[in-house]
């Protein structure tokens, strides 16, 4: 169960299960990529202010579950995740932008979910267990 968190005047339980995929679904996150990616993943979500759960980057999609305050606006979130990253990304592999069409990372749209307590061991097994089925 996730911990509760308390602000000032008022108690939460916020996580958030995001799923965005690589354009064109490139098979291209492997290697030194992949773990260069979940570096600058981890950077940018305690940058965000929120705490990653559970985190698993696919040859061509990634899912991550975040444990977040009421504050965060997730569209903020899943644009300084996306963006910044493929960013990073460029500056660390500079031929990656030569093998995507248009020089984009990732595809513009993204999957969000909130998670409750009672499902949110489950999200995190389904996370974790995503390597395995690529």
């Amino acid at each position: 169960m996730a911990h509760l968190h308390r602000g000032r005047g008022y108690v939460y339980s916020i996580q958030y299960h995001i799923v965005w995929s690589v354009k064109d679904r490139l098979k291209i996150l492997t290697g030194e990529i992949e773990r260069k990616l979940i570096d600058i993943l981890y950077e940018i979500a305690k940058e965000q202010g929120v705490n990653v759960l559970a985190l698993q980057v696919n040859l061509d999609h990634v899912h991550i579950l975040v444990d977040a305050s009421p504050q965060v606006y997730i569209p903020n979130l899943v644009k300084a995740l996306k963006g910044v990253s493929a960013w990073r990304l460029f500056q660390a592999f500079a031929e990656l932008k030569t093998r995507l069409w248009g020089g984009h990372l990732w595809n513009p749209s993204y999957f969000v979910a909130s998670v409750g307590n009672n499902v949110e061991e489950k999200v995190r097994q389904y996370i974790l267990s995503q390597k395995e089925r690529s």
